[in-house]
């Protein structure tokens, strides 16, 4: 429980944060930590209860797609069967993973401030965390705040380099689909579920690929973006937000400014590639411990769906919409049911427990100090 309102807290700090500083609603709350659970109330279980019922509802459609037809028996008894050993060189590769995670960010934030990967790791665990335990990827948005607190990096930098990340990152998810065609045209006629990706990958593929343009563009040409961003904000919001949504913005820009050298930018789309390739890497390994056996171009296209799947809104842990694009791609390659639900569902775990088990260590680490000690008290 400690870990959950230690998360609550810096999320609540961070919304009276907003404008670098400048409180928003709750003006006190550092003055006085014990006003968090008002905080919390009033500002976020109102903004994200429905969200949170959207999610629990599409989780729930998923998770019936992913059992239905299935042997509930029958699975469990191959999940009993599964060689855990295999899950060790899985979940080592994957902290690999995580660790090119923390180099790539360290490339997108330079041009703000210079900050060490081994520094990079345990935020990016942090974040990892607060997104497996909490809706809406609020992960990112601690990390962001983490990095601020022992870095001083502006939230919006931090921000509009993580949007940077998930931006390659959709790219990369869509070109492990894209390469895979051919052998997603053999799954078509055995599976109705991914029966439609080829259209939805095109679609994802002109969002993400449109969304990179435009970062490009406001990353090569700060001033031209900085004039639409002004004329927006001049006629579509109150003046009293004026300067406080003008300050972000140009911390935003100076968040891009990565994107300007060609180097770095190389440098993040090559982890990108890394990132994903070791990821799949785990999937791999984790195979191993079931009776069956697809190539690696499979498992590419699995994490593609997979992860493309989870950006819809979902319960923490992107529970069902992990797990039922997952269990059709296996079936339509040949797995059986069965043996599909419990490779995916134990993946699914190896993929969630480690990272937040780290992430609750990092964040117990990171401590609040005395402020903390208060909210206890």
């Amino acid at each position: 429980m400690k870990i959950y309102f230690q998360i609550r807290y810096f999320l609540c700090a961070w919304l009276n944060r907003v404008g670098e500083g400048t409180a928003l609603a709750y003006p006190d709350l550092e003055r006085h930590p014990t006003h968090l659970a008002s905080a919390i109330h009033d500002k976020i279980i109102p903004m994200k209860r429905w969200q949170f019922w959207l999610g629990l509802i599409i989780s729930a459609v998923f998770l019936y797609l992913a059992l239905r037809g299935l042997h509930l028996k029958e699975v469990w008894h191959d999940i009993q069967q599964a060689h855990y050993w295999w899950l060790l060189p899985g979940i080592t590769v994957y902290f690999f993973g995580v660790w090119v995670r923390a180099w790539r960010w360290h490339y997108l934030i330079a041009p703000v401030k210079h900050v060490p990967t081994k520094t990079m790791f345990p935020i990016v665990a942090i974040g990892y965390m607060g997104n497996n335990i909490y809706p809406a990827r609020a992960g990112e948005v601690l990390r962001a705040v983490v990095l601020k607190r022992r870095e001083a990096v502006p939230i919006s930098a931090s921000l509009a380099t993580i949007i940077v990340e998930r931006i390659f990152d959709g790219v990369v998810m869509l070109a492990f689909v894209f390469l895979n065609l051919p052998k997603l045209a053999t799954f078509q006629g055995q599976s109705g579920f991914v029966g439609n990706i080829q259209t939805l990958a095109a679609w994802g593929a002109g969002i993400f690929i449109l969304a990179l343009a435009i970062f490009l563009w406001a990353a090569m040409y700060p001033r031209p973006a900085m004039r639409i961003g002004l004329w927006l904000v001049y006629h579509l919001t109150p003046a009293a937000w004026h300067n406080r949504i003008i300050a972000m913005m140009n911390k935003f820009l100076d968040g891009l400014a990565s994107l300007r050298s060609p180097w770095h930018a190389l440098m993040v789309f090559f982890t990108s590639v890394l990132i994903w390739l070791l990821e799949t890497g785990k999937y791999w390994f984790v195979m191993y411990a079931f009776p069956f056996r697809v190539d690696f171009f499979t498992l590419m296209l699995m994490n593609g769906i997979v992860n493309l799947a989870t950006t819809l809104p979902s319960a923490p842990g992107y529970v069902g919409t992990f797990d039922a694009p997952g269990i059709a791609v296996l079936k339509a390659a040949g797995v059986a049911g069965p043996v599909a639900a419990a490779y995916t569902l134990v993946l699914h775990v190896a993929l969630w427990v480690p990272i937040t088990a780290l992430g609750a260590f990092y964040l117990l680490r990171e401590g609040l100090g005395s402020e903390w000690q208060q909210v206890e008290a």
